[in-house]
């Protein structure tokens, strides 16, 4: 019987052209004057030492900030960057420049598995703060009640069995009591392999004839 659901974000709850087109663009356009502005506060200092360990060198200011703009460019899921930024989203979100897309069926859906009693995760490659600054600010409302915790890249990469399984320790649950929710097959995959039931999200293009997975089109068609 599963007693929790653990969710993607990106194609999963929420569009891949918000974070692509919206939240990326956003974060690359202000992280050059946010880490020169903001270096020297210890939070933000910590994830600039993060990065240049994850170099293996030691940067100054601009150095960082032009490494910090490549890995964006190049799509890179590099921890201190994320955390980075969900900073930087924070003020996009407070001043109303934008607010966190999700689809109507995953926020209805979220709303009547919590209401069942069953407990409910985030696990996404963006930072936890990241994560929480979405579902605190989408059009639904902030929809952050109904999470019992979130898990970002500090766990684990996605696309590893023993992140699931750290997941599984942390929530406290059977493996096989879980349902992980993505749209990648590799994170499900992984999961699987821990031990996790899985469901493919394939909300645009031709649906996957080959996968082991359950796949659905949207929050309404998941059965468990």
């Amino acid at each position: 019987m599963i007693k929790a659901i653990v969710t993607d974000i990106e194609g999963t709850t929420s569009s891949l052209l918000f974070v692509k087109d919206v939240l990326f663009p956003y974060a690359r356009a202000h992280i050059a004057d946010f880490v020169r502005n903001h270096a020297d506060e210890p939070a933000v200092k910590a994830l600039l030492e993060d990065a240049c360990h994850v170099v293996g060198a030691k940067l100054d200011t601009e150095q960082v900030i032009i490494q910090l703009i490549n890995w964006i460019d190049e799509d890179k899921k590099v921890t201190p960057l994320k955390s980075l930024q969900g900073l930087i989203w924070e003020a996009g979100y407070e001043h109303g420049d934008f607010t966190g897309h999700l689809y109507s069926d995953a926020a209805e859906n979220l709303k009547k598995w919590h209401s069942q009693g069953l407990a409910l995760y985030v696990y996404s490659s963006g930072s936890v703060y990241a994560q929480k600054l979405l579902f605190a600010h989408t059009e639904f409302g902030d929809l952050t009640p109904l999470f019992s915790d979130y898990f970002d890249t500090h766990i684990g990469g996605k696309q590893q069995s023993s992140s699931y399984l750290a997941i599984a320790e942390h929530i406290g649950l059977p493996a096989n009591q879980l349902l992980f929710l993505s749209d990648i097959i590799e994170e499900l995959n992984a999961a699987k392999t821990a031990g996790f039931a899985t469901i493919l999200l394939t909300r645009e293009g031709s649906l996957d004839e080959k996968t082991i997975h359950p796949q659905v089109r949207s929050f309404d068609e998941i059965s468990f």
